[in-house]
């Protein structure tokens, strides 16, 4: 960075005259200018200027060397200027991990949207129930919901969801609405099949959170699967807003025990390597979810 700022006090003075009127013209002390121009001349073991009492005059050297520094500068000016209007050429290949069911029903709606407003960008959306740090492996943008691993990564909170105990009508109707957390004991409840921490049902029961013991009919592998099975009458799910909130909304399903519900919600995080330099795909993502999340529209 030294170099390029010898090489602006060296236009700067070719353009003013003198380093007096440089110095004034770019907020700088005459010293600081003739001082980067010392060394200049010292790297490029050449004298740029005949100085006189009141004027400078370019050598041979000098004027050879200030087209060169004039193409450098110019050339630099316009990769900022490019770099200005990235957000809005943004390009390449975006690569996402994110839970099955938030790319289901909080991407998958709006992607063609996106690739619209950005032709240059295509995605590949990979899916699974964990988070995953494949940042080293080419991995953009990682969306996940709860409390993350420890890391140097860059995890901005893009929304929140609460989760909801409920069955479908057919099932309340056929079997009865449970009053209490404890009832679920007594009824047909399914989970997710790996471990994880929403399987723990929790709620606030006499101003304690308690978690209620289900004994599971069956575990399935993701979220989709739990749904089907309580749209399908089979039972009681525990799911996250930002999944079944419209099928809630629709009155496909119903919530129960919300009087028992504990009132935190859980973060929904978007996870990036770094936070300077972000690659213009990265922010156009970033951006554009965060405009359709703004105002959580499941809830």
């Amino acid at each position: 960075m030294d170099n390029y700022s010898q090489m602006l006090a060296f236009i700067w003075a070719t353009e003013q005259g003198n380093f007096s009127a440089a110095a004034r013209a770019h907020g700088l002390s005459p010293s600081a200018i003739s001082k980067l121009i010392t060394r200049l001349e010292d790297r490029l073991q050449v004298r740029l200027f005949q100085r006189g009492t009141r004027s400078l005059t370019l050598t041979e050297e000098g004027s050879a060397y200030l087209v060169s520094a004039r193409e450098v500068v110019n050339a630099m000016a316009e990769a900022d200027s490019l770099a200005e209007a990235f957000p809005n050429r943004a390009r390449g290949s975006l690569r996402i991990h994110t839970m099955t069911t938030f790319a289901k029903h909080q991407i998958v709606p709006w992607i063609s949207e996106f690739l619209a407003m950005y032709p240059g960008v295509t995605i590949d959306l990979q899916v699974g129930p964990q988070y995953v740090d494949h940042f080293d492996q080419g991995l953009d943008i990682a969306i996940h919901s709860g409390v993350l691993p420890s890391s140097s990564r860059i995890a901005k909170k893009i929304g929140e969801s609460a989760w909801i105990t409920c069955a479908s009508p057919d099932y309340l109707a056929r079997r009865g609405t449970p009053l209490h957390p404890k009832d679920l004991l007594e009824h047909d409840c399914f989970n997710f099949g790996f471990n994880s921490i929403w399987n723990n049902w929790q709620f606030l029961i006499d101003r304690h959170e308690l978690t209620i013991p289900i004994k599971p009919k069956a575990t399935l592998a993701h979220g989709d699967l739990l749904r089907d099975i309580a749209l399908g009458g089979g039972g009681i799910v525990k799911l996250a807003q930002f999944h079944i909130g419209a099928d809630v909304k629709a009155g496909r399903l119903v919530r129960i025990l919300s009087d028992f519900d504990i009132s935190k919600k859980e973060p929904i995080y978007m996870v990036y390597s770094n936070r300077k330099h972000l690659s213009p795909r990265i922010r156009a993502f970033r951006d554009f979810m965060e405009q359709k999340l703004n105002e959580s529209p499941w809830e």
